[in-house]
């Protein structure tokens, strides 16, 4: 058998159409262990797969040889039509390799998955997608090379923080002056308790859960899926679930997780009959403050969306794209790759 590059020949291509067979073929390298991020772990799957994507037909690509593999989680939404195993809870969603490996072998998988997924699929649509590690620019560029048409368009924001070893003092100081102010003013009349609980229990879930109900917030788009989550973060020492009480009463509560030097904030929520006492915004310092300087991270990360408030805490922000790719031998893409061409000559004449 020859070897090209790094790889042993031949490549295979395959694709599982429930997770219980991908974790017997993945033997781990969807585990924690091997996957430094919460959404591309098969935990995270297999939670979305029994909660807020139960029902949903999965078709889980991989690419493989002996010594490399990468994964593409999809479902069916339609006759030969698949989106991300992926839903708004997604921060980000990207290929899962099994490994670090170099932009070449990445490309080399993905190329064998965009060929051995022609049989399945006639258009793809991918979002969530991070540029910062190259995922959307490598599988565009995989999946023009094995003949498909691809368009590529910005999606969403992702707003972040990198602290670059500075203390909460120091990253306070430069915040909004009215922020501090508001901060300063509400802390002083100590109105508002702050509790931040790493451990999973029914009270303090159950009262993220009324704050919830009373805040803004739209209706939760899957209750059991975020529990089930919390309790598995907990589990293995990542939960930081953070409430604020005025008298007794919860008012404001927040789902945060802390991992390889990274927080993410997953949820905020807060009762608008406290709004005057700014829990909301006591509970968020009180957190930063926290995951700062004692869990010590490198990264705070706010997820997707350009709400405005977010810039008060968050220093940078970085793009998260679009894929929609599409078969071009289907009559039914041809309207739809048309389109795609037009767009492109009229950026072109600009």
């Amino acid at each position: 058998m020859g070897v090209i590059g790094n790889f042993t020949l031949p490549i295979k291509g395959e694709y599982h159409d429930n997770l219980l067979s991908a974790q017997t073929a993945a033997r781990g390298s969807m585990d924690r262990e091997r996957q430094r991020h919460l959404f591309d772990r098969l935990d995270w799957l297999d939670a979305l797969h029994h909660t807020a994507l139960r029902g949903r037909k999965a078709l889980l690509l991989r690419a493989y040889d002996n010594n490399h593999e990468v994964w593409l989680p999809l479902m069916m939404t339609g006759a030969r039509r698949y989106e991300a195993f992926a839903n708004w809870y997604n921060f980000t969603f990207r290929p899962i390799f099994s490994a670090q490996y170099n932009e070449a072998t990445k490309l080399t998988l993905l190329r064998k998955m965009a060929l051995s997924v022609q049989r399945h699929a006639r258009q793809i649509s991918l979002t969530q997608l991070p540029d910062e590690d190259g995922s959307a620019t490598l599988l565009a560029i995989a999946f023009e090379q094995s003949g498909w048409v691809v368009a590529k368009s910005a999606h969403d924001q992702n707003h972040y923080l990198s602290l670059n070893g500075r203390s909460f003092d120091e990253y306070w100081q430069t915040r909004p002056g009215q922020l501090r102010s508001t901060v300063k003013r509400k802390g002083k009349k100590n109105l508002v308790s702050i509790r931040i609980a790493q451990d999973f229990d029914d009270q303090s879930w159950s009262d993220y859960e009324r704050v919830y109900a009373c805040s803004w917030k739209p209706s939760e788009g899957s209750p059991d899926f975020l529990r089930a989550i919390a309790k598995q973060e907990s589990a293995a020492g990542c939960l930081r679930l953070g409430l604020a009480y005025i008298d007794g009463e919860p008012a404001a509560a927040q789902f945060w997780t802390v991992e390889n030097n990274i927080a993410l904030i997953h949820k905020l929520a807060h009762d608008e009959r406290y709004l005057d006492a700014s829990p909301g915004t006591l509970l968020s310092a009180a957190l930063f403050q926290h995951v700062i300087d004692i869990d010590r991270v490198a990264e705070i990360d706010f997820g997707t969306g350009s709400d405005n408030y977010k810039r008060d805490w968050m220093e940078q922000y970085r793009p998260r794209y679009r894929l929609d790719i599409y078969w071009p031998n289907h009559m039914l893409n041809w309207p739809h790759i048309i389109r795609h061409k037009l767009r492109q000559m009229s950026e072109k004449e600009k």
